[in-house]
């Protein structure tokens, strides 16, 4: 498997899973289908996996091609968030995945802020980029790590810049464990690890949109939900739930964006690591 293809394989396992309040093959929503974030992962996974290149200018022509190929914003959670992974095992293949992105995290440069800040506003996410300091829609002055050290107070994607990814190679990759030890199948595997995260914080997306008390109250929800489907055994029970809950998030509106990222973004790093172990292993 190619490192273009575990983007992708990544994206398609994320749309898989009734994930409650996002967009998946079991329901629309948000004025988005899942054959948009299809051809999304499609247009993005070259630019974005593409040797040689940096940070910048791997999110950068993601978007572009994103942005020609569906029109709208799709994936701009997922890029930042997957640029740095793509760049570590590239850069750094014989390193620890974990260790690869915390040394391309602490290489970033002013360039590569110029050219996601470009991203940004080529995407025009209600909300992102709005900042009294280091705004998209100015030039960039500082490196894209202080740039995102800036918003990570308010901006979980953020927050990964400055945190070593402390979500995806730790909280992530723990639930995925854990489901993979308990023999789950893909959809659910995806749909405990999406859970995880909307249960452990307020969701960015959410929080942007509708505040603090919404955000708040969706992850009380979440929680809730987890609770109530623990004992449950069989797979379609569990998603006939999901199925109702998501459809309770998407009356009001309620769109868990950024804990969606999160989720293609560990499934990728953990693709990422399996394209690793066997470049290693043949040489």
């Amino acid at each position: 498997m190619s490192l273009a293809r575990a983007f992708i394989s990544a994206c398609e396992d994320e749309l898989n899973a009734p994930k409650p309040g996002n967009v998946h093959i079991f329901a629309s929503g948000h004025g988005m289908e899942a054959q948009d974030f299809v051809d999304s992962a499609h247009a993005a996974a070259v630019p974005l996996t593409t040797p040689g290149i940096d940070v910048g200018s791997r999110i950068f022509a993601a978007i572009e091609a994103t942005w020609a190929r569906v029109g709208q914003n799709t994936n701009l959670g997922i890029v930042l968030l997957c640029a740095p992974i793509a760049h570590a095992a590239l850069a750094y293949p014989r390193t620890d995945l974990g260790a690869g992105v915390r040394k391309t995290l602490a290489g970033l440069t002013r360039a590569d802020a110029e050219l996601a800040f470009k991203a940004i506003s080529r995407a025009n996410p209600g909300g992102l980029g709005e900042a009294p300091e280091h705004d998209v829609a100015e030039p960039a002055r500082v490196s894209l790590l202080e740039a995102m050290r800036a918003a990570s107070g308010r901006d979980r994607i953020a927050w990964q810049y400055v945190n070593g990814f402390e979500d995806v190679f730790g909280l992530g990759a723990d639930a995925l464990e854990k489901s993979r030890r308990n023999d789950e199948e893909p959809a659910l595997r995806v749909l405990r690890l999406y859970l995880t995260f909307l249960s452990a914080f307020p969701d960015s997306h959410i929080l942007r949109k509708f505040g603090e008390a919404t955000a708040a109250l969706t992850m009380s929800e979440a929680q809730a939900f987890s609770a109530s489907v623990a004992a449950m055994t069989r797979p379609e029970d569990i998603y006939a739930e999901a199925l109702r809950f998501d459809g309770s998030l998407k009356s009001r509106g309620l769109n868990p964006g950024t804990s969606a990222d999160l989720t293609v973004a560990t499934l990728f790093a953990d693709y990422a690591r399996g394209v690793l172990a066997n470049a290693y292993k043949n040489g």
